[in-house]
């Protein structure tokens, strides 16, 4: 088994599509599936079930792709290390942020620390909160940044700077020109959520629940993955959410989105996350100091 072999198994692992898998890793899908099938047949274990055009993963698949992340983490950890002889000059920053942090909060902080350092490479995922936690927790990213709290043994959480969710509708709803709702209100309104996991979905759910509603008992017309797409439906009249007031500033200037009260929705941190075991890269450091902590740049 070499490390080629593992990396081109855990790719597959993640895409579960062979051809996907061979885009990623710039390599032919002939090339992929051979590097699998002498896997399996060095190892006499079937490790992918062939199900038509796509691909899962067996119960040895499984625990491979585990042990494989973390060797294949160990490896990047060692490069890194080598690669910060030379300083900040050259090498990569694995960062996993999820939505609203990685389409609203970061992009700027970005384009500082790309400025200060061009030779540094910056691998984004963008996930929900546990998707980040998992991510960070499986070595995939060195540090996380996500909306929602995350408690996990193996994963340290420092607060940073956030953001405040509000109560939205858009201009044209019944409840916009009200400034105010009720408990009443909110049990028989339409809501357009993000899904279970993420950051926003949790506080709005422990707010819906301060106001003595059961959150499972709403009329969710709509779960959607990100916050801009609920931007959208907003503005199309289709229900109420609460949104992140990163996404919808200008909405809000403009007239288009409209806040109400009625929910105990304060400002929120966000939660830069490292795994409590793994080496502290230079970039990874230099990131936090000069694109969250607005400090100078190393030297």
């Amino acid at each position: 088994m070499t490390l080629e072999q593992l990396r081109i198994f855990a790719t597959v692992a993640e895409m579960l599509h062979f051809t996907r898998a061979a885009e990623m890793l710039h390599l032919s899908q002939p090339a992929v599936s051979a590097a699998i099938a002498a896997l399996e047949a060095e190892h006499g274990l079937r490790l992918f079930d062939r199900i038509g055009r796509r691909v899962e993963l067996t119960a040895a698949g499984r625990l491979l792709h585990g042990q494989a992340r973390a060797i294949l983490a160990k490896v990047e950890e060692a490069g890194t290390m080598l690669a910060e002889l030379s300083g900040l000059s050259r090498g990569a920053l694995r960062l996993a942020a999820s939505q609203t942090v990685g389409n609203h909060w970061l992009p700027p902080r970005l384009l500082r620390f790309a400025g200060a350092y061009p030779g540094i490479r910056v691998d984004l995922f963008i996930g929900n909160t546990e998707q980040v936690a998992e991510a960070v927790r499986d070595g995939r990213a060195e540090l996380g940044i996500a909306e929602g709290a995350v408690t996990d043994a193996a994963l340290v959480s420092e607060p940073t700077e956030g953001d405040r969710l509000r109560l939205v509708v858009g201009a044209g709803h019944p409840w916009a020109a009200l400034g105010r709702v009720d408990p009443a209100m909110l049990a028989a309104g339409r809501w357009i959520l993000r899904e279970p996991g993420s950051g926003t979905r949790a506080l709005f759910g422990a707010a819906i629940r301060g106001v003595g509603l059961d959150p499972d008992g709403l009329d969710v017309a709509m779960t959607l993955p990100g916050g801009g797409v609920i931007r959208a439906a907003l503005l199309a009249g289709l229900g109420a959410s609460v949104l992140s007031d990163l996404i919808v500033a200008e909405d809000l200037a403009a007239g288009r989105i409209v806040a109400l009260e009625g929910l105990d929705l304060p400002a929120r941190p966000f939660h830069l996350l490292r795994h409590r075991d793994r080496y502290r890269s230079i970039a990874e450091r230099a990131f936090v100091r000069l694109a969250v902590d607005d400090g100078p740049p190393p030297r």
